[in-house]
Parts: C-alpha cells; sequence; structure tokens
C-alpha cells in the first residue's frame, strides 16, 4: 500500500471582497500518495495557487486540516511548519523566484544551508541535480544570465535539493515558449520516473496534464476527478 505524503480534509478558505464574500475553496478532501504525479486544472480566478498555497502550508485555511505525512499543520508552530516545509516539500513558481544576487548554484543550494546540511553534502547534491536538469555548465551563472528555461529548470533544481516527498508546482511552464515548456515537461516526466517524490502541478497546460497520473479539476471552489 502507497504511502501517503500530503492530504487534507474538508478544506475551506473564503475572502471579503468589499461586501461580499468569495469562496475560494470548498469541503476539498485530497490526497497524494508517494510517487504520484497529480495536475489540477480550471480557469483562471478559480483557486488553484490559492489550493497549492494552504497545502504547502504558506496560507491557512478557514477550516479543515493539512497534513504531511500525518502531522497536522494546525498544530504546529510557524517554525515547525517551516522546517515540515523544507524537509518534506518543495516549491516552483511561474516566476521563478530565484536570488537575483546568487548564481544557480547558490540558489539550489539554499534550502540546505537553510536546513543545516554539511558543506561537502551541499556541494555534491548541486552538482548532481544541475547536471540532473542538464545545466552543471551553468552552475556560476546569475539568473539574469540565463534564458526563462533555464531559470525554471534551476527552480526545480533547488525544489529538490533537500530530497521533499512532494513538490508543489504552480504553472511552472505558463511563463515559457513553447519550446521550454516541452524541455520542461520532458525534465518532470524523467525526474518523476527516477525518483519516487510526489508532483503536484497547477497547469493550464492540458499536454503536461495529460501525461500525469491523475488530473483534477477545480471549478467553483470544488473539487473534481
Amino acid at each position: 500500500m502507497s504511502k501517503t505524503i500530503l492530504e487534507c480534509t474538508d478544506l475551506c478558505k473564503s475572502y471579503d471582497e468589499g461586501a461580499r464574500k468569495l469562496d475560494i475553496l470548498k469541503n476539498i478532501d485530497f490526497s497524494v500518495e508517494q510517487g504520484k504525479r497529480i495536475a489540477i486544472i480550471g480557469a483562471s480566478g478559480s483557486g488553484k495557487s490559492t489550493l497549492l498555497n494552504v497545502l504547502g502550508g504558506l496560507d491557512v485555511p478557514d477550516s479543515g486540516e493539512v497534513r504531511i505525512n500525518g502531522e497536522a499543520f494546525s498544530t504546529l508552530s510557524n517554525n515547525q511548519r517551516g522546517r515540515i516545509r523544507n524537509r518534506s516539500l518543495g516549491f516552483v513558481y511561474q516566476f521563478h523566484h530565484l536570488l537575483p544576487e546568487f548564481t544557480a548554484a547558490e540558489n539550489v543550494a539554499m534550502p540546505m544551508r537553510i536546513g543545516g546540511a554539511k558543506k561537502q553534502d551541499i556541494s555534491d547534491r548541486v552538482d548532481m541535480l544541475l547536471s540532473r536538469v542538464g545545466l552543471k555548465d551553468r552552475a556560476k551563472h546569475r539568473p539574469a544570465a540565463l534564458s526563462g528555461g533555464e531559470r525554471q529548470r534551476v527552480a526545480i533544481a533547488r525544489a529538490l535539493a533537500t530530497e521533499p516527498e512532494c513538490v508543489l508546482l504552480d504553472e511552472p511552464t505558463g511563463n515559457l515558449d513553447k519550446t521550454n515548456a516541452q524541455n520542461v515537461h520532458a525534465l518532470l516526466t524523467e525526474l518523476s520516473d527516477t525518483v519516487s517524490t510526489s508532483f503536484v502541478i497547477v497547469t493550464h497546460d492540458e499536454q503536461l496534464a495529460s501525461t500525469l497520473d491523475e488530473v483534477y479539476t477545480l471549478e467553483d471552489g470544488v473539487l473534481l476527478k
């Protein structure tokens, strides 16, 4: 039986818009098993990014619960949540959010430094990850010297730095041209075949979604399979 890495139960989230209350997430039940590749699709403004942020502990639900390896986020302090995110989760966004003053290698190393990993272990893993994403020869380049596709591949390497059990990706190809988007598709497929990490990918890209194990649609705040 597969191990459940990430799950949420009866998740609700709303925002106030003037005098109106907008229900973004409505009683969502969802789980991610080890090694699964899951797509969440839906119209713009449907709440996909909100759901991903709540699942990752970056936003707090109005009600319901999110658990990582059975641990409920609601029972943890902010510091404890941060440690779990650093250890068990990786994040990739549409805009890479690389630190501009650091090289590709330094960006990939950052989560491991925050987690207190040993210097040699960091160096070895950074070399391996940049090789895996085809950027070992770009290790010393800062983001401004990299193409959009290269920056996104660095962001994916960074998300894998701490060997997380689940990586959450928010429109990872949304800011790329067709060729770079296809390269990122191929990379994600290759990674999912060679590591046991789970991927939850919010995307408008139907081609990418069709290559994954499961596809969910977020519609009117309800998650449908």
